[in-house]
């Protein structure tokens, strides 16, 4: 692990959140849609987007 980590590498699943789907999220949210709507549009969990919308905040 401090190999990788010296090479700037780091381990885990890469986030489904991107930030121009982040942005999409947060526009959505600000004109009033639920995050049902939102997360079924983006193609992610609900919890997904309350965890990167909680991270932003």
């Amino acid at each position: 692990m401090d190999a990788a980590k010296a090479q700037g590498r780091t381990g885990g699943r890469p986030s489904d959140m991107v930030a121009d789907k982040l942005a999409a999220a947060k526009a959505r949210k600000a004109k009033g849609e639920s995050v049902t709507v939102i997360a079924k549009a983006l193609k992610v969990s609900r919890a997904t987007l309350y965890r990167a919308l909680a991270e932003t905040e």
